[in-house]
């Protein structure tokens, strides 16, 4: 699977003030796998160290930590020669050695040619409960996310949709193939982006299939959750992941702790919902109070609404056949639009915005607001039909006479009244 962060590992490997690199995101989003392919394509050789599953790796880094040393000890112990600028270093699982990671500041430091990858699926988590010393400035950051809809349509051999898609969204023409297009988006609500789910899905079509490797995903997060939580931590952090989809079937999607347990409090709970964004397996969306610049000046962390990272894994732990997703059964209409909401909002993060959502005082909500490049903030209305009727958006257009607009729903491409309408299956263009 062609995945768009090796655009990015290009660039960090050309560039002249290259560090070690720390690659974060959820568990089996496809860290390791696209480290080592693009070890595999751009390097002589690759070694990889998984620094959760051995001790002696660990080891290495107890004595001291001169990059000299350590690079003698780990070519020793890997059997193989380590060239600087042609080997790549893959540290998995970096999180589980704390010296690991501090050693990162001295190879940026000492040793520069040194190409190295660390690789951490829970490392929020273990810096926010053990005060890990980080390398500030001394490394490079990327974060991976699960298969945007541009990467499913690539993996499924639709590479010549995305090109029309794009071309369409250049100049908000319609798109030809609009019906094909939402129709393969309802797919990728279904199969959601996570890697194994996406191969599962292109080698049999089978939807079963599918389900059980987002089960076997959500379990492995059920799995952590004891392994690096107490007891206690552990259930409250699950109570509060098995809320998730209760607190969007609701009108107002607003989380609720009521929701999790009748009585309880935000003092209970947001500790286990810090745990859950640090692992990168939610996402929150806060509301703000004015639609200006900067948001951040005018959040109210109080008020937020949580996402899960991927529709297809929502899919699953909410028990939504496929067969109704992909017909649009009338049973699915209550829930429709907060499935297309979760959609939006893991596009947004993954195209590198911090999405919120506004409020007036009176009765008026609109889904997203975010900040672009240029500095304007772009509120954002999503549908998950052709309905676009509004009266949210217009009221926050009155007030804060944004730019533009933009309007995410099942309708074609357009642009009128201020408002630019473009179809779900197209949000990946729509990049930071």
């Amino acid at each position: 699977m062609e995945r768009k962060i090796m655009k990015k590992l290009h660039a960090w490997r050309n560039s002249p003030r290259r560090k070690p690199l720390i690659v974060t995101g959820a568990r089996q989003v496809g860290k390791t796998y696209s480290a080592l392919t693009f070890g595999r394509e751009h390097y002589k050789n690759t070694i990889y160290f998984s620094l959760e599953d051995s001790r002696e790796i660990q080891a290495v880094f107890d004595r001291d930590l001169k990059p000299d040393r350590i690079i003698r000890e780990l070519s020793a112990y890997s059997g193989q020669s380590i060239f600087p600028g042609d080997t790549l270093i893959i540290f998995d699982e970096i999180q589980a050695c704390e010296r690991a990671l501090t050693a990162l500041k001295y190879f940026c430091e000492n040793a520069p040619e040194y190409h190295i990858i660390a690789a951490g699926s829970l490392l929020g988590v273990a810096m926010n409960r053990e005060q890990y010393s980080f390398p500030v400035g001394k490394v490079d950051m990327l974060t991976l996310y699960p298969l945007d809809f541009e990467e499913f349509l690539m993996a499924t051999g639709n590479i010549p949709l995305v090109e029309l898609i794009k071309e369409s969204y250049a100049d908000f023409s319609p798109m030809s193939l609009h019906d094909t297009a939402m129709d393969l988006y309802k797919t990728y609500l279904v199969v959601g982006g996570m890697p194994q789910a996406v191969f599962d899905y292109i080698s049999t079509k089978d939807f079963n299939f599918v389900v059980a490797a987002q089960k076997n995903i959500n379990d492995a997060y059920i799995a952590d959750m004891a392994k690096y939580a107490t007891p206690q931590e552990t259930t409250k952090i699950m109570a509060a992941w098995a809320s998730i989809p209760a607190q969007l079937s609701k009108e107002n999607r607003k989380f609720q702790y009521k929701v999790i347990k009748s009585g309880a409090r935000a003092y209970e709970y947001e500790t286990p919902l810090d745990w859950l964004k640090f692992a990168g397996i939610i996402h929150k969306c806060v509301r703000v109070k004015e639609g200006k610049m900067p948001l951040t000046a005018y959040a109210d962390n109080e008020s937020f609404k949580v996402y899960m990272m991927d529709t297809g894994l929502l899919c699953s732990k909410f028990g939504i056949s496929a067969s109704v997703v992909l017909n649009s059964a009338p049973v699915f209409d209550g829930f429709k639009g907060a499935l297309a909401e979760n959609y939006i909002c893991q596009s947004l993060v993954a195209n590198g915005f911090i999405p919120f959502y506004w409020s007036s005082p009176g009765k008026a909500e609109l889904d997203f607001v975010f900040q672009n490049t240029e500095g304007n903030i772009i509120p954002l209305e999503g549908k998950s039909a052709d309905n676009v009727r509004s009266k949210s958006l217009k009221q926050y257009m009155l007030l804060y006479k944004p730019e533009y607009a933009v309007r995410v729903s099942a309708k074609n491409f357009g642009f009128e009244g201020g408002i630019k309408s473009i179809p779900l299956y197209a949000l990946f263009c729509w990049v930071s």
